[in-house]
């Protein structure tokens, strides 16, 4: 099992530079005490418009700064948005393999279409289309990272042959993802051979299902790039105190304010009929989490907050579902003061991750790890 952390930088109002540059500088230095404590991945969102929910819209600046300030620890994209409105395919290969050089090696590229038709009305995107331009975009990039030149004609991009520079440090290339929040998605992370990036909240029936098919149909795919990257990786809460009562009311204070700011997010089934998004991705679960009856039952399931002996039987149990990888969310609108967000990693390295640490003969799951 290994662990991450996952960054979506929101920030309360009133929002005031001294106040963003405060909240980025916590992240940093969280970041910085995650490398040394031992923590395996750091992820940063790509949103726009997302008032207070995520002020992360340059994710490849703030990973940058987490990779000239650590050692170790992998660097992630959680995820580039591959829409052409958003992002050109050029641009994210050359940003992508640069980072990998700046890291020496250490970043794993997510990528996704994104769910709200607050970003997708906001660049003028077609909904219609967000899944095939990401699947052209996927396909492309591994070309773009390996090959001496590279020239396409496609449906929603074409360029003439080029050298792509600088190529990335890793060899063949970095490992990749999918955002895996919508049903079935965890099925085209599976048929192009690509990790399974889970962004959503689902309890354990439903992710040992999502889980079972994904490992099921990734056995017979067609890799998009030159490797397979079959790995799961889940989201989480933390929250570790040395007492339970504590560690629980702090965590799902933290967990009520992330879904509470979720909640006021459009996705874009509830705007624009497409095909393309046959559910509402996320959403549902949080807005039940947050106002439902039932909304502490949901939210305590696996969730790995309260005291270490209370956070490892929760590991324990999505590591018995096949997961490999969970990342954290550390805090939401600054609800969890910055010392008590460190003392929480460290009593969640000291206590927590010795019970999970890597076995003699692991075997590496993807290239660059």
């Amino acid at each position: 099992m290994k662990f991450g952390l996952f960054y979506e930088i929101s920030i309360p109002r009133p929002w005031t530079p001294e106040k963003e540059r405060t909240v980025y500088n916590n992240c940093l230095e969280q970041v910085k005490l995650a490398d040394e404590l031992g923590f395996d991945h750091v992820w940063a969102v790509e949103h726009h418009f997302l008032e207070e929910y995520s002020h992360c819209s340059a994710p490849e600046l703030f990973l940058t700064a987490c990779a000239v300030l650590t050692k170790r620890i992998q660097v992630g994209h959680g995820i580039v948005v591959c829409v052409p409105e958003f992002n050109h395919p050029i641009k994210i290969a050359e940003r992508t393999a640069t980072l990998d050089l700046l890291s020496g090696g250490r970043l794993h590229v997510g990528t996704g279409r994104s769910a709200t038709w607050t970003e997708l009305g906001g660049f003028g995107a077609n909904p219609d289309t967000t899944k095939k331009s990401w699947d052209e975009f996927v396909r492309c990039l591994p070309k773009m990272w390996m090959q001496e030149t590279f020239s396409y004609q496609g449906e929603f991009w074409s360029m003439p042959e080029r050298t792509i520079l600088p190529k990335p440090y890793q060899k063949p290339h970095p490992p990749m993802w999918v955002a895996v929040t919508s049903p079935g998605t965890e099925i085209d992370a599976a048929d192009r051979g690509l990790g399974s990036l889970g962004l959503s909240f689902a309890g354990f029936e439903e992710q040992e299902k999502k889980i079972k098919e994904y490992r099921r149909r990734i056995q017979n795919c067609e890799p998009v790039g030159a490797f397979i990257n079959e790995q799961v990786a889940t989201t989480n809460f933390l929250f570790c105190h040395e007492d339970e009562k504590t560690g629980v009311e702090m965590g799902k204070k933290l967990g009520n304010t992330f879904n509470y700011l979720a909640t006021q997010l459009i996705s874009t089934r509830e705007v624009y009929s497409s095909p393309s998004y046959q559910s509402l991705g996320l959403l549902p679960a949080l807005r039940r989490a947050a106002t439902g009856p039932d909304a502490n039952e949901q939210q305590t399931e696996g969730m790995a907050y309260g005291d270490p002996a209370r956070i490892i039987r929760a590991v324990k149990k999505w590591e018995s579902l096949g997961v490999d990888c969970i990342n954290f969310i550390l805090n939401a609108n600054e609800v969890v003061p910055q010392d008590q967000v460190m003392a929480s990693l460290r009593l969640f390295a000291k206590e927590v991750m010795p019970h999970f640490a890597k076995k003699p003969g692991h075997v590496a799951a993807a290239a660059g790890e």
